[in-house]
């Protein structure tokens, strides 16, 4: 059978299970949430348990028959316990900053539980990733896992799997989530795109940059200045070689608008918004994002307008509207 035959007939019989639709949180598992079977050594157990037992009642070898149910007993409060490790759990919340569509996403999923129990071994499977959840008593506790993203949108989460082979590995319990939890994915920034463009706003002001057209001031030579731009008469007068700084108008709001840019392709056009939006943060801009059928966003700056900024990129439809 090939693993992709087994990856299928595994998401098939999981339907099957509880819960059968997202679910809002907190989530809790309840025993009728909690399935319960052997591994591979529990089974090599039983088929010790059961030669044992034939073996003993053959030839009527009391202590041997005790031993052999002492065993089976182990074995049965082994199930109990791997039950209990996961009845009773609480899945709280799952978050996760937003990131740029090709790059890991880490996702925190808050776990508590409503009693005093020690829960140790559990496992997080969500997205073909996996994480350990740390020990956890009656404090919550928060498991950090890993997942991939590929496109730019609402990453819906699918069903995560809690599970655990504890107290003594004959037997792997486990329970499923399927949070109605949709995570944020920005759309990738183009990554040798063109400068962010001037101009666009009302105020001007000015910044010093090696390119600029008027003279600011004079200062003193540093490593590394370009032999061009020394003031080589100002030098020779006051004895100390001195250098042009240069300013360059610059205007306070840019705007960054969708139209503007009617000449490339769709997904490219979202790409190079993100990337005059980082770009804008980085140097410290007020810019406008001008985007169809959505209403204007800024001028402004900072992390909450960035967010909103990009957010609006990565919601905009997968397809050119027509």
């Amino acid at each position: 059978m090939s693993p992709s035959l087994r990856e299928r007939l595994a998401r098939r019989f999981a339907l099957l299970a509880r819960p059968r639709r997202p679910e809002p949180l907190p989530a809790l598992l309840d025993r009728r949430r909690v399935y319960v079977l052997p591994t591979r050594f529990g089974l090599f157990f039983g088929a010790l348990l059961l030669t044992m037992l034939i073996g003993a009642l053959n030839y009527n070898n009391n202590p041997a028959l005790l031993l052999a149910l002492l065993l089976a007993a182990a074995g049965l409060a082994s199930l109990i316990a791997a039950h209990l490790q996961l009845s009773g759990l609480r899945i709280d919340a799952i978050a996760a900053e937003p990131v740029a569509a090709g790059a890991p996403m880490l996702v925190h999923v808050a776990l508590s539980s409503g009693d005093l129990r020690t829960r140790r071994g559990l496992q997080l499977e969500c997205l073909q990733s996996a994480a350990v959840v740390p020990a956890m008593g009656a404090e919550p506790v928060v498991a950090a896992v890993t997942l991939a993203t590929a496109q730019r949108g609402w990453l819906d989460l699918d069903r995560i799997r809690l599970s655990t082979t504890q107290p003594l590995g004959l037997a792997r319990a486990w329970a499923w989530v399927w949070p109605e939890a949709p995570l944020l994915v920005y759309p990738t920034p183009e990554s040798n795109g063109p400068p962010l463009p001037e101009g666009g706003g009302q105020s001007q002001r000015t910044r010093l940059h090696a390119a600029g057209e008027d003279v600011h001031h004079l200062r003193a030579y540093r490593a590394g200045d370009p032999r061009r731009a020394i003031a080589w008469k100002p030098s020779a007068r006051r004895d100390l070689l001195l250098v042009r700084e240069y300013e360059q108008p610059l205007s306070i709001e840019v705007v960054l608008s969708w139209h503007d840019l009617a000449g490339l392709d769709y997904e490219q056009r979202i790409r190079r918004l993100a990337r005059w939006v980082d770009l804008a943060e980085r140097g410290d801009r007020r810019y406008r994002l001008l985007l169809p059928a959505h209403p204007p966003l800024g001028p402004a700056q900072g992390p909450a307008h960035r967010h909103l900024c990009l957010r609006a990129l990565a919601l905009m439809p997968h397809v050119q509207p027509h």
